[in-house]
C-alpha cells in the first residue's frame, strides 16, 4: 500500500473528508487529493500536522501493515495510557473495574441475535459501608435483564446501604447508573481515595468539588475535595434520578 493509499485509508476511518483534512492542514483539497494519488508529497511542515490530524505514528503511517499492527498506539491512544499511568493504584482499579464491565456488556450484545433472551446490565451485588455504594473493586455481580420497570439508559446498577441519601434512595435500595457527563445537582457513584460513594455532585469556579449527601441530617457524610489537594476521585456514572436542589440552592 503506497502512503497515498495509507493517508487516505486513515481519513476515512476518522470519517474526515478531503476539505475537512484540508482545513486542518492549511491546505487545498486538491492538494490533499494528490497527496493521495501520489502526485504530490506533504512538505515537512505539513507532514508534521498530518501526523496530528490524522491521530497516527510517522511510524504506522509509513508502514505497510498500519491498519492491522496493534503494537504501534495512535496519538490519542498514548494520551489515554498516559493519563492512566498517572492514576493512583485505587484508580487504575476503578478504570479496570468500569472496562471489565463495558467488556461484559460488548460480548453480551455482540452475541447473536437468537442467543440474546433481552439486553442485561451487571447488578453490583456487594453493599459497602453506610452511605457507600458497589461496584467494589474485582468483586461478583449478577446480570439484571432490562424490563418496563428498569431505565433503558441505565448500563449498571448498584446496591446502596445506609441513610445519607434517603428519602430519595433508601437502605438498601438498587440504583440504576449511566455514564452520561455529571452536571452540578447530579447523583453520582465515585471513588474518592479508593472507598465507594453515592452522592450528590457539585464543582464550584474554583474546581474545589462537593460531594453531598441528599439526606441533609448525615451532612457529616458530605466531602469536599479542593483542588491540588492531590486526592483521588472517579466518576463511574451518573445515577437515574430526580435529584432535589444542591443544599442552599431553590
Amino acid at each position: 500500500m503506497s502512503l497515498g493509499d495509507r493517508i487516505r485509508a486513515r481519513r476515512e476511518e476518522l470519517a474526515l473528508s478531503r476539505p475537512q483534512l484540508a482545513e486542518r492542514l492549511g491546505v487545498t483539497p486538491s492538494t490533499v487529493s494528490n497527496y493521495e494519488i501520489g502526485v504530490s508529497f506533504p512538505k515537512e511542515e505539513i507532514l508534521l500536522r498530518l501526523f496530528d490530524c490524522l491521530e497516527i505514528d510517522p511510524n504506522t503511517l509509513f508502514q505497510d501493515s498500519f491498519r492491522h499492527d496493534r503494537s504501534v498506539l495512535t496519538q490519542k491512544e498514548r494520551q489515554l495510557l498516559e493519563q492512566y499511568r498517572s492514576l493512583s493504584s485505587a484508580g487504575r482499579e476503578g478504570i479496570s473495574a468500569v472496562l471489565k464491565t463495558l467488556l461484559a456488556y460488548q460480548a453480551e450484545l455482540e452475541r447473536p441475535a437468537p442467543e440474546r433472551e433481552s439486553r442485561v446490565i451487571p447488578l453490583y451485588r456487594t453493599p459497602a459501608a453506610a452511605g457507600y455504594a458497589a461496584p467494589v473493586f474485582g468483586e461478583d455481580f449478577d446480570y439484571l435483564a432490562i424490563s418496563d420497570e428498569i431505565p433503558q439508559a441505565a448500563e449498571f446498577a448498584v446496591r446502596i446501604q445506609g441513610d445519607s441519601m434517603v428519602p430519595y434512595i433508601a437502605d438498601g435500595d438498587v440504583v440504576y447508573v449511566n455514564r452520561d457527563p455529571l452536571a452540578a445537582g447530579d447523583v453520582g457513584i465515585f471513588c474518592v481515595d479508593g472507598e465507594m460513594f453515592c452522592k450528590q455532585y457539585y464543582k464550584d469556579p474554583a474546581g474545589t468539588v462537593y460531594l453531598f449527601s441528599l439526606n441533609r441530617a448525615r451532612s457529616d457524610a458530605d466531602l469536599v475535595l479542593t483542588a491540588g489537594s492531590g486526592r483521588t476521585l472517579v466518576c463511574f456514572g451518573r445515577v437515574i434520578l430526580h435529584a432535589p436542589p444542591l443544599p442552599g440552592r431553590p
